[in-house]
C-alpha cells in the first residue's frame, strides 16, 4: 500500500486487528503500520499518537456497537415502547460484543478506561437519545417529566446493570433476562404514575 492511499479507516481496522492479536499492553503503532505495509510515520499523519489512536479505535467500536439504537429514537409508536426497545438493544449489543468475543472485548475495556473524554462524550450521546425519547413521551402526553436530562441520566444509570461493562460477568447468566425486565417494569411503572 502506499502512504498516499492510506485512509484513516484502514489505519483504525489494523490498529483493531493488531489490538486483537497482541493485546492493549503489546500492541504498536509499529504493528499497525507493518500489517499495512507502510512506515510508522505514515499512521502518525494520520493519528497524532499512539493514544490518539486508541481513542479513534474506541470511539469507533462504541459507535458501531450502538449504531442500532437510532432505530429506536426515531421510530413511531409510542414513547414507552420506544425507550423499552433502546433499552433492549442497548443490552443485546453490550452482551452479544461481550459474549462472542471477550477477548476483543478485554481489549476494549482497557481502552475504555483510557479514554474518559470519549466515554463521557459517548454517555453523554445515549443518555441525549434517552431525552429525545422522553421528549417525545411528554408531547405525546404518555408521561409528565419535569427535568429531562435528570431522568434521562436516571434512567441510564438505573439499567446500569445491563449495558455497564463492570457488569459483563453476569450478562450469561441465567435469569439476566427477567431482571432486565423487572427492572425495566418498575422505571416504566415509575414513568407512567401521574402525580
Amino acid at each position: 500500500m502506499t502512504d498516499g492511499a492510506l485512509t484513516p479507516e484502514q489505519i483504525l481496522t489494523a490498529a483493531e486487528e493488531a489490538l486483537r492479536r497482541y493485546g492493549p499492553a503489546k500492541a504498536t503503532v509499529v504493528d499497525v503500520a507493518r500489517a499495512l505495509k507502510v512506515s510508522h510515520g505514515s499512521v502518525y499523519r494520520h493519528f497524532p499518537s499512539k493514544a490518539a489512536l486508541r481513542e479513534a479505535v474506541t470511539e469507533r467500536w462504541l459507535e458501531q456497537a450502538h449504531s442500532s439504537l437510532l432505530a429506536a429514537v426515531k421510530a413511531d409508536g409510542p414513547a414507552l415502547t420506544r425507550l423499552r426497545k433502546w433499552f433492549t438493544v442497548l443490552f443485546e449489543a453490550k452482551r452479544t460484543k461481550a459474549l462472542s468475543d471477550p477477548e476483543l472485548f478485554a481489549t476494549y475495556l482497557v481502552l475504555v478506561g483510557e479514554s474518559s473524554d470519549v466515554i463521557e462524550r459517548h454517555v453523554q450521546g445515549l443518555v441525549g437519545q434517552i431525552e429525545q425519547i422522553l421528549l417525545d413521551g411528554v408531547a405525546q402526553k404518555q408521561f409528565e417529566v419535569d427535568d429531562l436530562p435528570l431522568v434521562a441520566r436516571a434512567l441510564f444509570d438505573a439499567m446500569n446493570r445491563f449495558h455497564d461493562p463492570a457488569y459483563a460477568h453476569e450478562w450469561a447468566q441465567p435469569g439476566i433476562n427477567d431482571a432486565f425486565h423487572a427492572v425495566w417494569a418498575l422505571l416504566e411503572r415509575a414513568l407512567s404514575a401521574r402525580p
